[in-house]
């Protein structure tokens, strides 16, 4: 394949976060870079094809500042770092999602496949240039997809080439890929996608490489493409747009409906216990979604390093959540511990929830109020959770408030408390409950009247022809 550095680099290195916009998207701001490597095979030059492999849905664009190094670096110093640098150009880090998982972290043949680094047209010479103002855009068929200027980048280039050579020798012609901005996203066979990096002076000219599907199948040995909806999301970036995980009409019917009502109409198909007892509001009250379940254990001071601390199950249940998700937490009825702050509570808002439960304590109680997040607890605590509780796992079976909650259960809160709902029987209640409710207004007028309860609560059969002709005045 073409490209314009003649001979293949030694290595590419690619940074995974650096532009500020990114770090916001993805909702993660790392304090020092992060690095993989892609082939030299994966090089390609201007309006050469970028080939989707068969079965792969997922492709990803994303357009990046390249730089090539001049001269061999080895523990050079920050502000010695742009020295090293001989051009600058254009480049797309191309990759397919779908085979993330095979090599994770790595990305060796997510990201590295032949033509996943096209760079080009031009190469800047990098003594001309201000790396601290360079521009970066990037069009999808014509239509502006990323346009950001390097004066936001986290880690600057001297410093990515100075961190860099404290480690790996960098030798003339390997290339940098310093991260992507905001706007990443996927394309397809027939799509066209173009790069280009300039000063408002010079220009790398436009890098402009169409999308194709491959001519043949994946061969079947070795890993084969798969996807869930955290790649996707991860994939299409701020152009996500999930499936809702509950649909509106239920949702609103579960909405329209009191928990008590919920309650007795479970008890009646002989479920007596769904409902998570010792929750109270500590924000907000109506609260509907689906559960995404998160366990703490006992405190072991011997475990916590391991399993408390960093990205713990208590960041990572925060960061699975999707729109719609209730964030459901077995702290055992261990009141005596916090089990949520306002940080966490904030990021769960941001993250689209629908709302937190808890039968442990929170903490920041007023700060979780002005989040108009809703949020249930068994009480409120100052100490943290270090203090009684180990976050041990995700998206497992658990025990809430006495009441067994599996991902995918719906959860429903009001003023008297929150439910679970089996989803397979969620649209049955919600009529059975609006049937229930309705003859329910029916009898308060009645009793409002003097009417005696005898034979009218629960509505009885004297009463049946009464309430009948009621429903079609109510209808009218």
């Amino acid at each position: 394949m073409s490209h314009p550095l003649g001979n293949p680099p030694s290595k590419i290195i690619a940074v995974h976060l650096n532009f500020r916009s990114r770090a916001e998207e993805r909702g993660r701001t790392p304090a020092h870079p992060s690095y993989f490597l892609k082939p030299p095979s994966s090089l390609a030059g201007t309006q050469e094809a970028i080939i989707k492999p068969r079965g792969c849905r997922l492709l990803g664009f994303e357009g990046e500042i390249a730089l090539v190094i001049g001269t061999r670096a080895r523990q050079v110093r920050p502000e010695d770092g742009w020295r090293h640098v001989r051009w600058v150009t254009a480049a797309n880090d191309a990759g397919v999602y779908d085979l993330r998982y095979a090599d994770r972290g790595s990305n060796l043949r997510s990201k590295g496949a032949d033509g996943f680094t096209p760079i080009g047209p031009r190469l800047l010479d990098a003594t001309e240039l201000d790396p601290d103002a360079l521009r970066l855009r990037t069009w999808v068929n014509g239509e502006p997809a990323q346009d950001d200027t390097t004066d936001t980048l986290l880690f600057p280039f001297g410093e990515l080439v100075a961190d860099l050579s404290r480690l790996v020798t960098l030798e003339p012609g390997d290339v940098i890929l310093t991260g992507t901005p905001a706007g990443a996203s996927v394309v397809g066979p027939g799509d066209v996608v173009e790069v280009e990096v300039g000063d408002g002076r010079l220009s790398t000219g436009v890098l402009r490489n169409p999308i194709a599907d491959a001519d043949h199948d994946l061969e079947p040995w070795g890993a084969q493409p798969r996807t869930d909806r955290a790649e996707e999301e991860s994939a299409y970036g701020s152009a996500y747009v999930p499936e809702p995980l509950l649909a509106e009409g239920l949702a609103d019917g579960l909405r329209s409906v009191a928990v008590a009502t919920l309650s007795a109409q479970m008890r009646s198909r002989g479920l007596p216990h769904m409902s998570i007892d010792g929750v109270r509001p500590v924000s907000g009250t109506a609260l509907v979604g689906v559960a995404h379940t998160l366990r703490y254990l006992p405190l072991r001071e011997d475990l916590f390093k391991r399993y408390g601390t960093g990205m713990n199950a208590q960041k990572r249940a925060v960061e699975e959540l999707r729109p719609g998700h209730v964030l459901i937490m077995d702290a055992r009825r261990d009141a005596t511990a916090g089990t949520l702050g306002d940080i966490l509570a904030l990021r769960a808002a941001r993250r689209g929830a629908a709302g937190v439960v808890t039968d442990g304590a929170v903490r920041d109680a007023a700060a979780i109020a002005g989040l108009g997040l809703p949020v249930y607890a068994a009480g409120r605590h100052p100490s943290v959770l270090g203090r009684r509780h180990v976050p041990w796992d995700t998206g497992v079976p658990i025990a809430c408030g006495g009441a067994l909650v599996q991902p995918g259960d719906l959860i429903v809160g009001d003023a008297d408390g929150v439910v679970v709902v089996p989803p397979d029987l969620a649209e049955e209640l919600v009529a059975d409950c609006r049937e229930q409710e309705r003859q329910e207004r029916f009898i308060t007028e009645q009793v409002a009247a003097g009417e005696s309860i005898d034979g009218l609560y629960p509505l009885g059969p004297a009463w049946r022809d009464a309430y009948e002709n009621w429903c079609k005045g109510e209808t009218q």
